[in-house]
């Protein structure tokens, strides 16, 4: 029989590196530690660990058995919270990955929100702009903003903004023509990009007569970041320009502090998901939440 206790000491010491430092995190001995390593090992007639007189790392299968085991606990996790919950609402904890950006303006009220209903859920937020990996990083919820690649996990589209170029008043004074006039002359001009995009500068585009056409930069970035805000920033500094979401330039646009380029054309509507683990029991900590995101969404 498959024992998760022998299963969490097993990704102790793969995420210490070490016996000793896994012994420390769990409380237990050393010798205990490694007595039951061996066991599993043992158990599953593989070496699941490499050995060295400084650390331990997880072999190949030992990698893929340490995946194995992350998704067993949480799902075990899961399980547990979703029957204590039934006599005494939700708790445990809540682990919800995002931008920094839509994080601040729409997810972290919503976690304030839900967090008043909820008292006895403990929530923790990261926001990054890297796409975290649900499993490794034992997220429950991860949102997630443009177009949805391929995933292992559940996704839930739960809303849509737009994107389009802007540009300060100062960077388009710097232009022969002053302005930027068509899809030509808007491949021209000095562009910011989003380093995490693959092909940043590549866009399908529909023009004012509804035609669909592929546009594409003629130079290179000159400028990269890795976060909306960033690119925001040195839009805003007069950098050059910058394809940005709706919901994160709408105001300085409105104050005028940065134009919107060519308003007729139309960019590819990009979409909000939330990602949550392939598991067979979905926690009800985490379709709640979704629920009460989407909620709040909708009535805004």
């Amino acid at each position: 029989m498959f024992n998760m206790q022998r299963a969490a000491i097993y990704i102790a010491v793969v995420e210490a590196g070490s016996f000793t430092d896994a012994a420390r995190t769990l409380g237990l001995t050393k010798a205990v530690v490694s007595a039951n390593i061996k066991v599993l090992e043992k158990e599953l007639g593989v070496s699941l660990l490499s050995r060295s007189t400084r650390q331990v790392s997880a072999t190949d299968t030992g990698e893929r058995f340490y995946q194995h085991c992350l998704r067993l606990l949480q799902e075990a996790e899961y399980i547990l919270n979703d029957v204590r919950g039934e006599h005494s609402g939700l708790s445990g904890s809540l682990r919800i990955t995002t931008t920094s950006e839509y994080g601040v303006r729409v997810v972290v009220p919503a976690l304030a929100a839900f967090s008043v209903r909820h008292p006895q859920l403990r929530i923790h937020h990261l926001s990054s702009s890297q796409n975290d990996c649900l499993i490794s990083g034992r997220f429950d919820i991860a949102i997630r903003l443009g177009q949805l690649a391929d995933s292992s996990h559940h996704a839930r589209l739960i809303d849509q903004f737009d994107i389009y170029p802007v540009a300060s008043p100062d960077y388009l004074n710097t232009l022969a023509e002053q302005n930027v006039a068509d899809l030509a002359q808007l491949a021209r001009v000095k562009w910011i990009a989003h380093s995490r995009l693959s092909t940043p500068l590549n866009w399908q585009v529909v023009t004012p007569a509804g035609e669909n056409v592929f546009f594409s930069a003629h130079n290179p970035a000159m400028i990269m970041a890795d976060s909306a805000s960033s690119l925001l920033a040195f839009a805003q500094e007069g950098a050059g320009v910058a394809i940005l979401p709706d919901w994160l330039v709408k105001d300085e646009v409105a104050k005028g502090h940065l134009i919107r380029l060519l308003p007729d054309h139309l960019f590819p509507r990009q979409g909000i998901y939330a990602l949550y683990p392939n598991t067979r029991h979905v926690p009800e900590k985490v379709r709640a939440f979704i629920d009460f995101l989407q909620s709040r969404i909708d009535n805004r």
